[in-house]
């Protein structure tokens, strides 16, 4: 009873987790996303948004929701077809090896999969995720459970990330990645704007029992003191020995876009693509300092058109 009540208080109490409790139910379905975007951003960042003439980077996010829509966006999230795109673009070889492809979970043969694997929509950011490191431990039935639930989830209402809007629902299986040491690979996250890198996030202690930690660098791969939903290594990240080739691959994958993220691993001496973000933390997530948030938004330069 005592948990319920602790729920409901949070509930009654915080805007965030209300406006999020209720989003997820669809309250706010019918919303038109301007109206919606206004809303949330004032929830989650606690000041208006500013559409007509955004300053902050999040803000500048909020408006290319709005006015930067191309089809091409929804193939470029679609973590199932952007690797056709990938495949062009890089070669098959940036390609994380691909174990199978699905509509329903019922259709899947566990039997058939390796003992590590990973199994995510293509469609969303990780609810139904099923990262399995021992398959003789795995309850099947649950991760069925959990990848319907993932299914069902229409992410775009969540944050009106238009290019998710028209993903075609699937579940897809990749291979269980590790490094040389067989330990979780670090996620590298390249900030790009208008094809060039100029912030780097190395994510660390992920898929573990302990907070994730993040790291920020420039293009230098100088630290920066900035953080962004978490918080930072007491040991600082190594420079990646194919930082280089890792910088080339994500401005070549960013050249003409206003900003978007580009996810790579490193897997000895070979660099694998993760996927392509167009909406780090849906422009929700506060930057501190706050003069990055700012800084960031000079990098966006916002185009004359609206589609």
């Amino acid at each position: 009873m005592s948990t319920i009540i602790q729920k409901l208080n949070r509930f009654i109490t915080n805007p965030k987790i209300r406006f999020s409790y209720l989003n997820a139910l669809g309250f706010y379905k019918h919303t038109s996303d301007d109206v919606f975007l206004k809303k949330a951003y004032k929830v989650n960042m606690g000041q208006e948004l500013n559409l007509e003439n955004p300053q902050t980077f999040n803000e500048k996010l909020q408006w290319l929701k709005l006015y930067n829509r191309k089809p091409e966006y929804t193939v470029m999230v679609d973590k199932y077809k952007v690797r056709e795109y990938i495949a062009k673009e890089l070669g098959e070889g940036y390609l994380i090896p691909l174990l199978g492809v699905w509509d329903d979970p019922d259709e899947i043969d566990f039997d058939a999969l390796p003992d590590q694997f990973v199994l995510k929509c293509n469609h969303n950011s990780g609810l139904g995720m099923c990262i399995c490191k021992d398959k003789s431990k795995l309850d099947i039935e649950k991760v069925k459970r959990e990848l319907r639930k993932g299914l069902a989830q229409d992410y775009y209402l969540t944050g009106r990330e238009w290019p998710y809007k028209n993903v075609p629902r699937k579940i897809i299986c990749e291979k269980y990645m590790t490094d040389e040491t067989g330990t979780d690979l670090k996620d590298y996250k390249f900030y790009c704007f208008d094809g060039k890198v100029r912030l780097l996030g190395i994510y660390s202690d992920r898929n573990k029992n302990c907070p994730t930690k993040v790291d920020y660098f420039d293009e230098n791969f100088q630290w920066i003191d900035m953080t962004w939903g978490y918080i930072s290594a007491e040991k600082k990240p190594e420079k990646p020995a194919k930082f280089k080739e890792m910088v080339e691959i994500a401005e070549k994958l960013s050249a003409g876009l206003p900003t978007v993220r580009v996810d790579l691993y490193q897997c000895g001496e070979k660099i694998y693509f993760g996927e392509l973000t167009f909406f780090d933390g849906s422009g929700f997530d506060k930057i501190e300092p706050a003069e990055w948030d700012y800084k960031m938004a000079g990098w966006i330069h916002l185009p004359v058109f609206r589609s």
